[in-house]
């Protein structure tokens, strides 16, 4: 357990997991309660394969994107500062698809907004050795 979750500051993976599992069955939240964090560090500028198994999806999809520019929550009108604890994987990620097997999501500038939370859950892509491969 690092520094600021033992002092409260920041949420611990279980209260994190418990706060996305109370959202409604069926949800991307669920979804997400149910799977672990992969991805500890800074997601910036790294490749990341979304989560897109069933049961989030009908069947699996491959969507890959790179992490461009993090957005903060928005808080409550009236509300300064975001209550302790605060969440673990909180805001969002304005990300460039550069792989996709999904009908709605085309590769090529398109721009999707992706939850830290669901980025945390990805699969980070190592692309020298993906290529080494081929």
């Amino acid at each position: 357990m690092g520094f600021f979750e033992k002092f409260g500051f920041i949420e611990t993976a279980d209260q994190e997991q418990a706060r996305l599992a109370r959202a409604p069955e069926g949800s991307q939240n669920h979804y997400l309660s149910t799977l672990p964090v992969t991805i500890a560090e800074w997601p910036k500028d790294l490749l990341v394969e979304l989560p897109w198994e069933p049961p989030r999806t009908d069947r699996s999809f491959h969507v890959i994107v790179v992490p461009i520019e993090f957005r903060k929550d928005a808080l409550p009108e009236g509300v300064d500062e975001e209550p302790l604890p605060r969440k673990r994987h909180s805001g969002s990620w304005m990300c460039a698809v550069v792989f996709s097997d999904h009908p709605s999501y085309p590769v090529g500038g398109f721009r999707i907004d992706v939850p830290a939370a669901e980025i945390a859950r990805g699969r980070k892509i190592d692309l020298a050795g993906a290529l080494a491969q081929s």
